[in-house]
């Protein structure tokens, strides 16, 4: 690759070559450590002598902006002095926009590894240790002897055929859900899966009902791309169905395991669901996002599988079950939105990458995620147990769990005047990371409470960072 300098005409061709070197090492643009091209071949690039380049090469050593390092090259020097790049601001005629954009509260946004506690319930999170590092590297092995064949060609929007099948045949083996390899499309994350299908269902203006507490982000996409969104209550058996308001289009909804507060959602409630769907002409998108887990009773069926008229979108992601830097996640979509779903794919990043596709199609058919689920299975059912048993015994006073069968979160409501930033913040300072859960409503007024992750948090930490937690609540009142 050229090192990109231009030299302009015959005059000062090494006052040129010292101002351009200087001013990209300065401003950053050539990092320390940056080795240059040798003289003969950047001499043959700009079409000067190479005493030229040589001369410049050693003035810049001189002033410790370059080093040389024999029988490797010329590098750019560690302690190089940098320089702020300075620009006038200069304002857009959408900097309105751009400002709104910036202005974003992106409250689920996950902290850094640096950022985390020692003992931290942050939800949606999972911990490496449980990762099957052997087995997963034998699957990127055999994604990388995949793509050694001479194609050369972009993938299919939908996804590689063979993770496709093997979606297919997991969420029907695990959640029910009735599909076929064709309605399956490979997304990244879960996210990307919303931000499409609210790009084909809405317009500016059109309304969207989503539960209320429910998911930040979901609420934020379908608001920054102009819709209206109605914040619906959720009781005990889920959306309240009846408070839809008429005209929605789209109605977001997590029916297994009701994100933030946890509770499933009746069979009559999901009846209602559909029959009301089915009357405004709306997209139901079922949010399936951490329901193989599962730790009581007979298992619900999924939305979807209860669909007869084809108006519900199925969301899962392997953020949950895997790692989420993974980005994978999938889409099962009714027949008739297929076709547009592919097209919006085509112009948003046309496909997910095919490295991470290969290996989870190799280690969905080799069993290693039934496999890994089981055992992660028996983790969370351990730390949920102590978990609940803290909430039932000496937290009891401050704090009720929600009812949950599922996921790896669940949430306790306070029934005490505290002040719950108060408590996050001091809890902080013990190590111990805590969330609340008012941020998750919008329009409905909030309950006061915390949401508490299991995943991430080792076993041996649960107690003694919940008696931190209680010794603290006791302070507080």
């Amino acid at each position: 690759m050229e090192l990109h300098l231009i030299i302009h005409g015959q005059k000062d061709l090494a006052g040129q070559l010292y101002r351009q070197l200087r001013e990209a090492i300065d401003s950053g643009r050539l990092a320390s450590g940056t080795r240059l091209p040798p003289s003969r071949l950047l001499a043959e690039q700009l079409g000067i002598s190479r005493k030229t380049i040589s001369d410049t090469y050693a003035q810049l050593t001189y002033e410790g902006v370059l080093v040389g390092k024999v029988g490797s090259g010329t590098f750019v020097n560690a302690r190089a002095p940098r320089h702020e790049r300075s620009q006038e601001t200069f304002r857009f005629a959408s900097q309105d926009n751009i400002d709104h954009w910036a202005g974003l509260n992106t409250r689920l946004s996950h902290p850094g590894a640096e950022g985390t506690a020692r003992a931290d319930f942050i939800g949606g999170a999972t911990t490496r240790l449980q990762f099957p590092q052997e087995e997963w590297r034998r699957c990127v092995n055999h994604a990388m002897r995949q793509m050694n064949t001479p194609r050369g060609h972009y993938s299919r929007p939908e996804g590689l055929t063979q993770l496709r099948d093997g979606i297919a045949q997991h969420i029907a083996y695990a959640r029910g859900v009735n599909c076929r390899l064709d309605d399956v499309m490979v997304c990244n994350g879960a996210q990307q899966a919303l931000d499409l299908l609210a790009r084909v269902m809405l317009r500016p203006g059109d309304k969207v009902a989503m539960e209320d507490p429910g998911y930040p982000p979901a609420r934020l996409l379908f608001r920054m791309l102009g819709a209206d969104v109605a914040s619906v209550p959720v009781d005990a058996e889920g959306i309240c169905v009846d408070r839809i308001p008429d005209g929605t289009r789209m109605i977001y909804t997590t029916p297994s395991h009701q994100f933030p507060l946890g509770m499933p959602m009746s069979p009559a409630r999901r009846e209602a669901l559909l029959a009301r769907a089915v009357e405004l002409g709306a997209l139901v998108i079922e949010d399936d996002y951490d329901s193989e887990f599962r730790y009581e009773g007979r298992p619900s069926d999924s939305l979807q599988s209860l669909d007869r008229h084809g108006v519900v979108a199925y969301i899962g992601t392997f953020s949950k079950v895997l790692l989420p830097e993974l980005r994978l996640g999938y889409l099962i979509l009714p027949p008739p939105l297929f076709p547009a779903v592919i097209r919006a794919r085509q112009l948003s990043d046309w496909h997910s990458s095919t490295l991470p596709q290969w290996a989870l199609a190799k280690f969905m058919a080799e069993g290693y995620l039934l496999k890994h689920i089981r055992r992660c299975h028996g983790i969370y059912a351990g730390r949920r147990e102590r978990i609940l048993a803290r909430l039932a015994g000496d937290l009891a006073p401050w704090l009720e769990a929600v009812p949950s069968v599922a996921g790896f979160h669940l949430t306790a409501l306070l029934h005490k005047d505290v002040s719950v930033p108060l408590l996050i913040e001091l809890a902080r300072k013990l190590d111990v990371g805590l969330y609340g859960l008012a941020p998750f409503y919008d329009q409905v007024p909030p309950r006061e409470g915390l949401v508490l992750g299991f995943g991430a948090i080792d076993t041996l930490d649960i107690d003694p960072a919940l008696d931190k937690v209680r010794n603290l609540l006791q302070q507080l009142g």
